[in-house]
C-alpha cells in the first residue's frame, strides 16, 4: 500500500465538510514548499503596503491603533 493509497483513505474516512480542511491544507503545504522566501517577503511587502495606504485613506494614526490595542487588552 502506498502512501497515496493511506492518504485517500484517511481523507475518504472524514466527513465531507472535514474533507476540505484537508485540500486547504495541501494547497497551503505546496504553497509552501513552492514559494520561495523571496516571493514571500515580497507578497508581505505588498500586503503591508496596501493596509497602510488604507489606514491613510480612513485617517487612520498609529496613535489610533495603539489606543485600540490597550484598550483591548485592558479588557482581558
Amino acid at each position: 500500500m502506498t502512501i497515496r493509497d493511506v492518504l485517500l483513505r484517511e481523507i475518504e474516512s472524514l466527513p465531507e465538510d472535514r474533507q476540505g480542511d484537508v485540500l486547504t491544507y495541501v494547497r497551503f503545504l505546496k504553497r509552501g514548499l513552492a514559494e520561495p522566501q523571496q516571493a514571500v517577503d515580497a507578497r508581505f511587502a505588498a500586503a503591508l503596503t496596501a493596509v497602510r495606504a488604507q489606514a491613510a485613506a480612513q485617517a487612520i494614526t498609529e496613535e489610533d491603533v495603539n489606543g485600540e490595542v490597550r484598550a483591548a487588552r485592558a479588557d482581558h
